[in-house]
């Protein structure tokens, strides 16, 4: 959990335990967002790796032939309580440092919540993953 979701069960008096982060992809390029929002973080420059974000229809999709990376666009991560968090039609992303997904350069950062058409089973065995930074 990040300092500013921390931040935010503070203000809202939720204990930490009952927090969770969730993700909500917007339709937004960086230079559309006008202002922080108030209810958590704007984040932007991750990269999908093994399917693609489909803007049409607000999910995720299968890659495009010889596409490796797809660049998401800009996703809101805000602090939820438990009991409050949506997790239906969602597939529970990983997002690591880089491509090794493993060790201390590669590591795990936090899960990403995205809405899917398909089982959540079908892109782990794709092994889709969103990572903060590309070697190509």
């Amino acid at each position: 959990m990040c300092i500013r979701d921390r931040s935010q069960a503070r203000k809202n008096e939720w204990a930490l335990d009952r927090v969770v982060v969730m993700t909500e992809v917007t339709k937004k390029s960086p230079e559309e967002v006008e202002g922080p929002s108030r209810d958590g973080s704007f984040i932007h420059g991750l990269i999908m790796e093994g399917a693609r974000w489909d803007t049409g229809l607000t999910s995720i999709d299968e890659s495009k032939m010889k596409e490796m990376f797809c660049v998401m666009p800009v996703m809101l991560v805000k602090a939820v309580q438990v009991d409050k968090a949506e997790y239906k039609d969602n597939y529970m992303c990983p997002c690591y440092k880089t491509q090794a997904r493993n060790g201390i350069m590669g590591g795990y950062v936090f899960t990403a919540n995205l809405k899917t058409k398909r089982q959540a089973n079908y892109w782990v065995m794709a092994g889709v993953a969103l990572l903060m930074d590309v070697v190509v």
